[in-house]
């Protein structure tokens, strides 16, 4: 056992424990005061939730044989193998590997929450992050890393770009779509209401981020060094990419920009970040603020819906653009399970196969979202609180718990 891959994992883990929390301040920071504690339980819960699920079956399911190239079985159930010994897993040890796949398990349903924050039942939530992480996290971690269908099919994805991001945005507007509008959307400006929330949050996504990504390598080698060095290149330029075009477009850099900008980059980056060179970083992550700039401000104001958080734009859209660059960029002599180069290298299967995954992402997210909005609606009634418990926070009407006691209004 090389005890040095092990402390490097166990790091990374906590690293990307801390992540949620992050996310809850992030997300708690952008939304109204009176709906500031719902928002930070309605991601952190899942630290509980996904943990136990995980022990239970969930490593088992995405990581124990295979049946279909779909789903795993339960021959791994409640850690039902040599915790101290086993290394059936190529990683430091199946336990340690086990132990960081759960931290991902973990916030990636609480990244949906923002899109629909203010407005859903916490039991009915409760019920959906249930069900969702059954039916779409589990397959999807399987088909992309547990030896399923997409691992087979050759497409990469190094740090959960399909997985983690492109499920979690897509499923997020979806049931942003089935829940719908806030009461006073589009007839009122909304705004956040802390913004030094918003960086701290942010902030602890990107320290997170080294252990999100760089733990991906699987070991504390020259492949770890080289994520954490895409990860931070590519927040940094879409960073500065994003305070660029409020610049142009506003006359003024804001810090909710920035901290905006900074995530979709490191969004962005983890589809490749072990797969693509560090000047390729650039390009994705200066890009990235761009691409999910037009679909937060122009498509979402089209069409219409409430992501009130703007995880589609961010997080769909950033991780759809990751999964695009990693089949452009990716050298397989910088990661040798890559089998072909990228298109920019002059090879188009890797590329082919990147779009291919992209696509089944999509489609287990939809069905799966909808699939699992159908058995909260069943078990727990409606799903949206009522316009009177919207209109006095779900703060007090979902928790009996104000953020802020001695604030008496309504924003």
């Amino acid at each position: 056992m090389n005890h040095g891959d092990i402390a490097w994992m166990l790091v990374c883990s906590a690293l990307v424990l801390l992540m949620t929390p992050g996310l809850s301040f992030f997300y708690a920071g952008l939304t109204k005061r009176k709906n500031s504690v719902n928002t930070i339980l309605s991601c952190a819960f899942t630290l509980g939730l996904a943990s136990v699920l995980w022990v239970l079956f969930g490593f088992s399911l995405s990581f124990s044989g295979d049946i279909g190239g779909v789903i795993g079985n339960f021959n791994w159930a409640g850690m039902n193998f040599n915790g101290l010994t086993d290394k059936t897993l190529p990683y430091p040890n199946t336990l340690s590997f086990a132990i960081f796949q759960m931290m991902f398990s973990i916030i990636t349903p609480s990244l949906i929450v923002g899109a629909i924050v203010e407005r859903m039942r916490f039991s009915s939530l409760f019920l959906f992050v249930s069900v969702w992480l059954v039916i779409v996290y589990y397959p999807m971690a399987h088909m992309v890393w547990g030896g399923g269908f997409l691992m087979q099919l050759g497409a990469v994805d190094f740090a959960g770009g399909n997985v983690v991001h492109i499920t979690s945005g897509i499923s997020a507007l979806v049931l942003a779509i089935v829940l719908g509008s806030r009461k006073h959307y589009g007839k009122i400006s909304y705004h956040p209401h802390n913004v030094p929330f918003v960086f701290l949050g942010a902030a602890l996504l990107w320290f997170g981020w080294f252990g999100f990504n760089g733990g991906s390598a699987g070991a504390a080698n020259e492949l770890a060094v080289h994520a954490c060095m895409t990860t931070n290149t590519s927040a940094a330029a879409a960073m500065l990419s994003w305070m660029l075009i409020e610049k142009v477009k506003n006359g003024k850099p804001t810090l909710v920009g920035a901290s905006t900008g900074l995530v979709v980059g490191l969004v962005a980056i983890t589809h490749g970040s072990g797969f693509v060179p560090v000047w390729a970083s650039l390009l994705i992550g200066a890009l990235a603020s761009p691409i999910s700039f037009f679909f937060i401000s122009v498509v979402k104001a089209k069409f219409g819906y409430d992501d009130a958080l703007d995880v589609f734009g961010c997080h769909g859209v950033g991780g759809i653009w990751g999964g695009i660059a990693t089949g452009l960029f990716t050298q397989s002599s910088i990661n040798p399970t890559a089998k072909w180069n990228g298109l920019f290298f002059g090879s188009w299967e890797l590329f082919a196969r990147e779009l291919a995954a992209i696509g089944v992402a999509v489609a287990v997210a939809v069905a799966g979202t909808l699939i699992a909005v159908a058995v909260a609606k069943r078990f727990t009634g409606a799903i949206r609180v009522s316009r009177k418990d919207e209109e006095t926070g779900l703060d007090i009407s979902e928790h009996g718990e104000p953020a802020y006691p001695a604030f008496n209004g309504m924003d």
